[in-house]
C-alpha cells in the first residue's frame, strides 16, 4: 500500500437520505478544494481542524450538491492523515458524481479496509483493535456489539501488553546471564520468573478457552435439526425462523441438502440446520444428503431430535444406534413433533422413552404450538454467560491460534525451570511465547497476514 496516495470512497449504504464520501491522505484537502466550494468563499485550507463547512460540490460551473464537508488534519484523525468527509445528499448518482471529480482530482478509490489498515499502519490502533472494527459492523446482538466495543476500546489489547512487557523484563535478565556466563551469575530470579510463567499459563489458558464461548456468541450456536424423513424438520425450521424458508411436502425425501438460517433468542445467535431425513434409501443424491446430515450432528452443540409423536418408540429405536456417536458430549433435545394427533393411550407408553431423554418437549410444528416453550429450553442448553462491555472473550480464530502457540511456549519456559535447563534455552521459549502476543497486536505481522484481514472489511471503512 502506498500511504503516500489520498484514497476516497463511500462510507455509507446505499438507500438512505443522506451519504458520506470520505477521503484521506496527504492531498486530501487540497483535492476536495478541487471540487468543493464554501458559501464563505474561503479556501478549505485555510479553515481550522475539527470544523464542520457548508458550500457546494462543482463540476466546473454546475452544481452538483449543496454538502456539508468536515475536516481532520493529521495526527488527530481515524487514520491518522488528513482528512475530509463530505456529507451530501444519498441519491447513488449524486455520490457516484463526487467520487468522479475526486478521481480526476487526484484521488485513487479505497480498496476493502483501507481506511482502517491506514489506522492501524499509522498507530492508531492495534492490529485486534483493527479486527474489532469489523466486528463491531458486523454485530447482530447485544452480546456481539459488546465483545467487539471492549476489544475495540483494548482491552483485549492492555491485557496482553502486561504480559509482553512482564515477560521482556526477565528474558532481557536471562540474556544478561549469557553475557556473564563465565562469572556463573544469576540476574533473574527462578522462583519469580515461574510464579510469573504459571501466572500468564493461566491468563492465557483462560482466554484460549473462552474463544469457543466467543465463537458462538460471534457466528451463532449450531443447532443441527435431525430425525427421520416427514418428522416434521422442515416445518419446525419454518416456524423457528417465521418464513418459509425450507420447501415442506409430504412426499419423503424433499430435503436432500442441509438448509442454514440465522436467529436471535434473547440476545443469543442460534444457527439452525435443517439436514435431510434419515432412512435407508438407494437414491444416491438423497444419500449424500444423508451423510452429510451426520457431518452436520459432528459440528453442532445442540440437536433437535425430531420424532413424530405417533410413532416415537419405534423412530427412537430404528435411529438410537445410528446417531449415538454422534451426539455424544453435545445437547440433546427430543422434540416430539405432531402432538395434536397423539392419542392418550399411546402418550402413556411414552413414558419410558421420556424417561431416557429427560430433555424432551411435545410440540406441533405445523400449528405452532409450543414453540415458545421450545426456544426457552435452546437458551438454557446454550448454557452462555452473560457478557459485559468488560469481559474479555476471544471470538477470533487467529488470535485463539497465537494464544495456543503462546500457551505451548510458556509451558515449556515452566518445564525448563522444573529441569533446570539452561538460561538460553528458556530464553528461547520466553521470546517464541512474545513473538506470538506480538503476533495478536500486529507487531510482527505479514503483508499477507494483513491484507488477508482487511480484504474482508467493507469498502469506506
Amino acid at each position: 500500500m502506498n500511504k503516500g496516495e489520498t484514497i476516497c470512497a463511500i462510507a455509507t449504504a446505499t438507500g438512505g437520505a443522506l451519504g458520506i464520501v470520505r477521503v484521506s491522505g496527504n492531498n486530501a484537502i487540497a483535492y476536495t478544494d478541487h471540487v468543493f466550494k464554501l458559501a464563505s468563499g474561503k479556501e478549505l485550507s485555510e479553515c481550522k481542524p475539527y470544523t464542520l463547512h457548508f458550500g457546494r460540490i462543482m463540476d466546473g460551473v454546475e452544481v452538483v450538491d449543496e454538502v456539508l464537508v468536515s475536516l481532520c488534519r493529521a495526527p488527530h484523525s481515524y487514520t491518522g492523515e488528513d482528512t475530509t468527509e463530505i456529507t451530501c445528499h444519498g441519491s447513488p448518482y449524486i455520490l457516484q458524481r463526487v467520487l468522479q471529480l475526486l478521481i480526476t482530482a487526484g484521488c485513487r478509490m479505497a480498496r476493502p479496509g483501507e481506511y482502517t489498515q491506514r489506522a492501524f499502519l499509522n498507530g492508531k490502533m492495534d492490529l485486534s483493535q483493527a479486527e474489532a472494527v469489523a466486528d463491531l459492523i458486523a454485530s447482530t446482538s447485544a452480546s456481539t456489539h459488546r465483545l467487539a466495543m471492549n476489544q475495540m476500546r483494548g482491552g483485549f489489547s492492555k491485557q496482553l501488553a502486561d504480559l509482553r512487557e512482564k515477560l521482556l523484563q526477565f528474558t532481557s535478565l536471562i540474556e544478561l546471564e549469557l553475557d556473564f556466563s563465565e562469572e556463573d551469575v544469576e540476574f533473574a530470579d527462578r522462583t519469580q520468573l515461574r510464579q510469573l510463567a504459571q501466572e500468564i499459563s493461566k491468563v492465557l489458558q483462560r482466554l484460549a478457552n473462552s474463544f469457543s464461548v466467543g465463537n458462538a456468541i460471534k457466528n451463532g450456536i449450531p443447532v443441527a435439526i435431525i430425525g427421520e424423513t416427514n418428522s416434521g424438520k422442515s416445518t419446525l425450521l419454518n416456524a423457528l425462523l417465521n418464513e418459509e424458508r425450507a420447501i415442506v411436502s409430504d412426499i419423503q425425501g424433499t430435503t436432500r441438502d442441509v438448509i442454514e438460517d440465522t436467529i436471535n433468542l434473547e440476545g443469543v445467535t442460534f444457527r439452525f440446520i435443517d439436514t435431510a431425513g434419515i432412512r435407508d434409501t438407494t437414491d444416491r443424491i438423497e444419500s449424500m444428503g444423508i451423510q452429510r446430515t451426520f457431518e452436520k450432528m459432528d459440528q453442532a452443540e445442540i440437536i433437535l431430535w425430531m420424532v413424530d409423536a405417533t410413532q416415537a418408540i419405534e423412530q427412537t429405536d430404528r435411529l438410537d444406534k445410528q446417531i449415538a456417536a454422534h451426539t455424544e458430549g453435545k445437547q440433546l433435545i427430543l422434540v416430539l413433533n405432531k402432538c395434536d394427533l397423539l392419542t392418550d393411550e399411546y402418550q402413556s407408553a411414552l413414558a419410558p422413552l421420556l424417561e431416557r431423554y429427560p430433555h424432551h418437549l411435545f410440540i406441533s410444528a405445523k400449528h405452532d404450538r409450543h414453540i415458545d416453550n421450545l426456544q426457552q429450553l435452546l437458551i438454557q442448553a446454550a448454557h452462555l454467560p452473560s457478557v459485559t462491555q468488560n469481559d474479555v472473550i476471544v471470538t477470533n480464530a487467529r488470535h485463539y491460534e497465537a494464544l495456543t502457540a503462546a500457551l505451548t511456549a510458556i509451558d515449556r519456559v515452566r518445564q525448563g525451570l522444573d529441569s533446570n535447563l539452561s538460561g538460553d534455552f528458556i530464553a528461547q521459549d520466553i521470546r517464541e511465547c512474545i513473538f506470538h502476543l506480538s503476533d495478536i497486536a500486529g507487531e510482527v505481522t505479514t503483508d499477507d497476514v494483513l491484507h488477508n484481514i482487511f480484504k474482508h472489511f467493507c469498502i469506506g471503512k
